[in-house]
């Protein structure tokens, strides 16, 4: 390899240093707008609310509790600790722990 291929091998390097820009970044920035443009857009601006949600909790003695008429079950509690219940009809909490003493339900409605 000759004097004049090094030189142009040094050149080279010290020609991408002095070009004002370059590729990767202005490709980074093109990335950024766009990323930035798209999550703006999926951007959540609520209409104003007119409805509120409104809850109550009703506790009972055994394995079920049910919720006043017009409310659904948003979550279920069981006493001595048991973990496994599940919602029967929408408006009532069923614990499936053999032996309960009590069981709450979480009850809400739009107002």
């Amino acid at each position: 390899m000759g004097p004049s291929s090094c030189h142009l091998l040094i050149l080279i390097p010290l020609l991408q240093l002095i070009i004002p820009g370059s590729t990767q970044c202005s490709l980074d920035s093109v990335m950024d707008k766009k990323i930035k443009d798209v999550l703006n857009r999926l951007e959540y601006s609520p209409f104003p609310v007119s409805k509120k949600l409104s809850c109550t909790s009703v506790k009972s003695q055994g394995r079920l509790a049910s919720c006043p008429a017009g409310m659904s079950v948003t979550g279920c509690a069981c006493g001595y600790g048991c973990g496994s219940w599940d919602v029967q009809g929408g408006t009532t909490c069923h614990c499936q722990c053999s032996v309960m003493d009590w069981t709450t339900a979480r009850c809400c409605y739009l107002a």
